[in-house]
């Protein structure tokens, strides 16, 4: 199975990663760089592995998430697709088996919310791990008044904390977030925000879990 840290440190993943982020940088964007993409590994692999996967399903997952934004060095629109088409070749050409570089190429295929459907469990937990990564350090701009700002960024701005927990017992994944009012509501959190809980939800159903929503404390989902 493919090593992380062989992952991490190729030569072509670091130069695809190095243009994904200095494309995302030019558009304004939010950060999509490898601290994004870091997280989302991390977060995808430890919910199959709360869900009692076997760590080839695991690894995978993490897998998928560390590469599933690449497709931005191409162009933003349509990331997803074209992001798993560049994935199957790497992943191919440091050792993954065919049936496992699909599974990967599947994930990160689907991970968009605009066309995006949990289409395996590896898809799902990559769908909530990356619609759960909301934090202040990802806005890059210097804004200088925060209530001007575009509501992406205000609501980015706002999340002080967000973090994914699964409970297989209660066959429960719940979406933890701390927001700052003063930032931002829990309104223009939905405003943004609605339709990449629909795919969480539809992805924590698929794992067969129920989803749960929890901003400041109170469980809105």
């Amino acid at each position: 199975m493919l090593e992380m840290s062989t992952l991490r440190s190729d030569k072509e993943v670091e130069a695809i990663m190095r243009m994904s982020e200095r494309t995302i940088e030019a558009l304004g964007f939010t950060e999509h760089s490898r601290r994004h993409s870091s997280i989302v590994s991390k977060w995808s692999g430890e919910l199959l592995r709360a869900l009692g996967k076997d760590e080839e399903r695991v690894r995978l997952a993490e897998i998928a998430g560390y590469l599933h934004d690449i497709g931005n060095c191409i162009n933003r629109q349509d990331h997803a697709m074209s992001g798993a088409v560049l994935a199957y070749s790497i992943v191919t050409r440091l050792g993954l088996s065919l049936e496992q570089a699909t599974e990967v190429m599947a994930a990160i295929g689907n991970h968009d919310e605009q066309f995006g459907l949990p289409v395996s469990d590896i898809s799902a937990a990559l769908i909530l791990a990356d619609k759960a990564d909301v934090h202040k350090s990802r806005v890059k701009k210097n804004i200088e008044n925060v209530l001007r700002a575009n509501i992406h960024d205000r609501v980015n701005l706002a999340a002080e904390r967000s973090y994914l927990s699964a409970d297989k017992e209660n066959a429960t994944i719940t979406l933890f977030i701390e927001i700052d009012t003063a930032i931002c509501s829990v309104m223009d959190y939905f405003e943004i925000y609605f339709a990449r809980m629909r795919l969480c939800r539809r992805a924590a159903e698929f794992l067969g879990c129920k989803f749960s929503l929890v901003i400041n404390g109170t469980s809105l989902v």
